[in-house]
């Protein structure tokens, strides 16, 4: 009867296989791969390029509002008999091209903040010689800039970048020839009383019309400083800490 019994299979000998646990995450890398490196290059070209086409957009609008006002002053003072008006009109006119540039220096900001991240974080270690590490903040933050992309300023902050490093010049340069041209055309100022005749506009008085002016570049001047102390304020609370804009 012993003899009848058939040899187990080798199959059946072996055990059943236990199911392999999930090995664990790999941990944090010190460095990049050099393909890691390569892509990362390339990025960066891509950003400075980008923002270099939005830089030169924001000069476009800068350069038209420089001629512009080149313009008027140029019919202002081009007799004593022409009327100041023209350098009125231009100063509505270079608002709308403050406005627009804030617009366009909002998509300029997002490729520069890349590509100045990049500098700061990726090529200045490597520069240093410490290579730049994959589990750094910034890494963090610039993957999710492009998983969530999103403007790093708000529209009143862009406003009030452009207004002090450009458009505040031009400002003051339209407010400095219009009232001098009224301190000097058609003739030199004997009496303040003069001032409101030469700067009438139709059936508007003159006086409402240059208190007009004060307050218009008065509020212009005030945007800039309350924006200024904004991104003061912005500045120290963040601290050190990596951030974008």
């Amino acid at each position: 009867m012993l003899h009848n019994r058939k040899p187990a299979s080798p199959e059946a000998a072996m055990p059943s296989p236990q199911p392999r646990e999930p090995e664990p995450a790999q941990a944090g890398r010190l460095e990049f791969t050099a393909a890691e490196i390569g892509a990362l290059a390339h990025l960066y070209r891509g950003e400075v390029y980008r923002s270099t086409v939005w830089r030169t957009r924001l000069d476009s609008s800068t350069n038209w509002a420089v001629v512009t006002t080149g313009i008027a002053l140029s019919a202002t003072y081009s007799s004593a008999e022409a009327s100041p008006l023209p350098m009125v009109l231009v100063g509505l006119l270079v608002t709308v091209f403050l406005l627009f540039e804030a617009r366009r220096y909002r998509y300029f900001n997002v490729w520069r903040a890349r590509a100045r991240l990049l500098e700061t974080d990726f090529y200045a270690p490597m520069i240093r010689g410490n290579g730049p590490s994959p589990n750094s903040p910034w890494t963090e933050l610039l993957a999710n800039d492009y998983r969530s992309p999103r403007y790093h300023i708000s529209f009143t902050r862009a406003i009030g970048r452009r207004l002090r490093r450009t458009y505040g010049w031009i400002f003051a340069i339209q407010a400095i020839a219009y009232y001098g041209k009224l301190a000097i055309h058609p003739s030199p100022l004997t009496t303040m009383s003069d001032i409101w005749d030469r700067a009438s506009i139709g059936p508007i008085p003159g006086a409402i019309v240059v208190l007009a002016g004060v307050a218009f570049h008065s509020s212009w001047a005030l945007f800039a400083f309350v924006t200024h102390r904004i991104e003061v304020a912005d500045r120290r609370t963040r601290h050190d800490l990596i951030a974008m804009g």
